[in-house]
């Protein structure tokens, strides 16, 4: 009956990941288990942009700043590239320039810079230039691939951490110091639960107090254009200025939302709004929109897919707009918090990202997690 782990991790998605990493700083004896047969969800349906600027201030910011860091610690030892680095955030209306204005003007904007048309088309030649009126310069995101990212983050756990996995393994039970799996029971001094969307299976009881409800989401990748067309780092259009909560909370903000309440309504009704990363063989991950219910449909209408194809032509000059993959993701969604950490019981904790943000802020919030349980590092 002695206890097999230091800490067992249910749930093998990126909070999973990075709680494993941290508490292997410590030197725990870690175990992570997973449904799947590899990191599945939300975790390897992304962007896979490390995104800061436009997070929401305080916590939120803090700690997809901190991840940042972490990422691109932990990137080159994982075998892990990243794939471009920063944010361009383009103003496409007198009114988002009047956001970018008002943003760099607080600390969230700090080392962020202030382009004019002229110098958002020398940063992007691709670009549409005619639409173009300013832009935004952020040096703090990274762009990882999350499909390779997630597997090499694992193995690396695996290889060089001493974390063990069990894959296509599911937790039917969780209690003080005991997992119980369908391959058998794990004992473990302590123990983090990462449901992602499955907010019925563990704690549905204490999961249901903060009123969750599931965000589904649509993306697309799209075919590689002339080897010459390149993008300098993430970008972003007007649209990003009224859903990201860095920049809502601005009077700038506002103003641009009745605008595009007038000009854009489908596109506000969808959830939309636009970001584009590029892959290393030139293609182009686009997205994306939201869509909120308790059970989401499995459904990924066309007409969300044109809005979002419309706005990225808008913003872009596309040669070649082909469509090569398209999927949806879940995941869990707060009305009043971007993630949190619960303590069910004693020596438990439920770690869940409400919001769009895991890539962001998993890291950090991982390392707070392990610090609940373990106290501050010495």
């Amino acid at each position: 009956m002695g206890h097999t782990y230091d800490l067992a991790i249910v749930g093998g998605g990126i909070c999973g990941l990075a709680s494993a990493l941290a508490a292997s700083k410590r030197g725990k004896r870690v175990i992570v288990v997973d449904r799947d047969a590899q990191s599945n969800g939300a975790s390897v349906r992304n962007f896979g942009f490390v995104t800061v600027t436009g997070q929401k201030q305080g916590e939120t910011w803090e700690r997809a700043y901190k991840s940042a860091s972490i990422w691109r610690d932990i990137a080159p030892k994982a075998g892990i590239p990243v794939l471009h680095d920063g944010l361009l955030v383009t103003a496409q209306r007198p009114e988002a320039v009047a956001v970018l204005e008002e943003f760099a003007a607080t600390e969230m904007g700090r080392d962020c810079t202030l382009l004019t048309a002229e110098e958002t088309v020398e940063k992007a030649p691709v670009l549409g230039q005619k639409t173009i009126l300013g832009g935004l310069w952020s040096p703090h995101e990274a762009r990882v691939e999350p499909r390779q990212a997630l597997p090499r983050l694992a193995q690396y756990l695996e290889a060089s951490c001493g974390v063990d996995f069990r894959w296509s393994t599911a937790v039917t039970g969780v209690s003080a110091e005991t997992v119980e799996t369908t391959s058998g029971t794990i004992r473990a001094e302590s123990v983090i639960v990462c449901p992602g969307p499955d907010i019925a299976t563990l704690y549905p009881e204490r999961l249901a107090s903060y009123n969750l409800r599931l965000c589904k989401l649509q993306m697309l990748r799209v075919a590689p254009q002339s080897p010459e067309w390149k993008l300098p780092g993430a970008v972003m259009s007007d649209l990003s200025l009224v859903r990201y909560e860095g920049y809502t909370g601005l009077a700038a903000s506002k103003v641009l939302r009745a605008r595009l309440e007038r000009e854009q309504p489908q596109w506000l009704a969808h959830g939309i709004h636009l970001i584009v990363v590029q892959g290393a063989d030139g293609s182009l991950v686009v997205g994306d929109s939201h869509h909120y219910a308790k059970t989401p449909d499995p459904f990924a209408p066309a007409v969300v897919e044109d809005l979002i194809m419309e706005e990225a032509g808008q913003m872009l000059q596309l040669e070649n707009p082909r469509v090569i993959e398209r999927w949806t993701g879940i995941y869990p969604s707060s009305p009043d918090r971007t993630a949190f950490i619960d303590t069910p019981e004693d020596g438990v904790r439920l770690l869940v990202v409400s919001s769009g943000t895991g890539m962001s802020t998993a890291f950090a919030l991982g390392e707070e997690t392990i610090t609940s349980l373990y106290g501050a590092a010495a």
